[in-house]
């Protein structure tokens, strides 16, 4: 009885199921009603220019070059400043002119030029071949360096520096003054 029962309650909802329609559409109803009120007073006050110094560019990318730059920019709100200047390396140019008089079978002339160096003139005097002096080389190169040892290459200043009258010294104190001067006129 209980089967039959149980049967009896399952047709009849299987029944009741089938018979309501199906419809897929999902409705939501709803009502709104808003005011919105916005009111504004804007108002931009431009204080300072944009800084606007630029460091200057100095073009080095060639490698057969000795020379590299060096430059910088401030800016404030009042005053902008901007520099840039070219070092070249004596060391360097003195090694390309030596490439080139020995590729050029020049010898003598490419140890000579090597031998502007205070290091390379004692390297070779310490090693038993002097630097040549005058077309002479070897032992007479040794007798006339002897006689005339003002002429010897000294670590203080360059030929070329000498001439232009700015020492590595005399550079660092123009470049430190210039910095301080430029970094006191913008405080001011």
């Amino acid at each position: 009885m209980r089967l039959v029962l149980l049967l009896a309650t399952f047709v009849a909802f299987s029944a009741t199921a089938e018979d309501e329609a199906l419809d897929d559409t999902i409705r939501t109803d709803s009502t709104t009603n808003s005011t919105v009120t916005t009111r504004s007073d804007t108002s931009t006050t431009l204080r300072a220019p944009p800084a606007s110094a630029i460091t200057p560019t100095i073009n080095t990318s060639n490698s057969d070059l000795c020379t590299f730059g060096v430059a910088g920019a401030v800016q404030t709100q009042i005053l902008g400043i901007s520099m840039g200047s070219q070092i070249t390396d004596s060391n360097c140019e003195r090694l390309k002119l030596s490439k080139t008089l020995y590729d050029m079978g020049m010898k003598v002339a490419a140890v000579s030029t090597l031998c502007q160096d205070e290091r390379v003139f004692d390297a070779m005097l310490m090693a038993g071949t002097p630097c040549p002096f005058e077309g002479l080389i070897g032992e007479e190169a040794k007798a006339a360096w002897k006689v005339n040892e003002e002429l010897e290459p000294s670590v203080d200043e360059t030929t070329e520096e000498k001439e232009k009258g700015l020492g590595d010294g005399t550079k660092t104190a123009m470049g430190s003054a210039g910095v301080v001067s430029l970094l006191l006129l913008l405080i001011l």
